[in-house]
């Protein structure tokens, strides 16, 4: 048997909306979508970064709108998607982590802004864009998630408490949403390098951000990550991948890393 290419989007599935994509992996899943043949929407807090983007890919012979957007601002969530009566492709990036603290002392402000980034914010957009999404005849929505959704690690409850309602978030949509032309994909990653998620955790501290990485000889990038999520986005309608967990060969699980030190 051979694997199914990829499909071109169909004219009313063309339009796809990435939240977080000023950097990392919403960054490289723009550029990888908009090579594939889509029209992204580049959202994100930072205009100057989407805008650049944005500039970017139509540059490469690609097409991306920008548009300034924080997702956990329901009113403004509400307001873009009025822009669309039909998208193909929800890519619900946007999210981080705070603070490696344990439960006994963990910042309960740090809590309360990872699950408004990571759910809330993913609710908002999903809830905004499900009718364009579904009256597009084919539509999909993406959730990155993390491994974090699926088991948990010493000093990583804030980020895996929100990670696990993302993760729950996306199942049970699938759940109620069959039957209907919406696919829901959840991505879980493992360790990425990326320029920003462990120096942002870490509140800038370039040492501690370091440590997570030291002696990992290839983690994951944020192109292997936008590579993933492009392979599922661009699968047959019928195709769902409804879990898929993506990890360097180095890392085993959340705990168990090997390190050349």
């Amino acid at each position: 048997m051979t694997a199914a290419a990829p499909t071109a989007p169909a004219t009313a599935s063309r339009i796809a909306v990435v939240t977080g994509a000023s950097s990392g992996i919403g960054a490289a899943t723009a550029r990888q979508l908009a090579a594939a043949g889509y029209r992204v929407v580049l959202t994100g807090r930072r205009k100057d970064r989407i805008e650049a983007l944005a500039e970017e890919i139509a540059a490469a012979g690609g097409q991306a709108t920008a548009y300034a957007l924080d997702i956990t601002d329901r009113a403004a969530v509400d307001e873009f998607a009025t822009a669309f009566k039909k998208i193909g492709v929800l890519i619900n990036n946007a999210g981080g982590a705070l603070g490696a603290d344990p439960v006994a002392s963990g910042d309960p402000d740090q809590w309360r802004q990872m699950y408004e980034t990571n759910v809330i914010g993913t609710l908002n957009v999903t809830q905004a864009l499900l009718p364009a999404l579904t009256a597009s005849g084919d539509g999909t929505v993406v959730v990155v998630s993390s491994t974090a959704g699926l088991s948990t690690y010493e000093g990583g409850a804030g980020y895996v408490a929100a990670k696990h309602a993302e993760h729950v978030l996306a199942e049970t949509l699938r759940l109620e949403i069959v039957g209907t032309p919406v696919r829901v994909i959840e991505i879980a990653p493992g360790m990425v390098r990326t320029d920003e998620f462990a120096l942002t955790r870490f509140g800038g501290d370039t040492e501690k951000a370091a440590k997570v990485y030291a002696g990992v000889a290839e983690p994951l990038t944020a192109e292997d990550v936008a590579d993933t999520i492009t392979w599922t986005v661009t699968r047959p309608s019928h195709v769902n991948i409804d879990l898929l967990v993506v990890r360097p060969r180095a890392q085993a699980s959340n705990t168990k890393v090997h390190r050349e030190l």
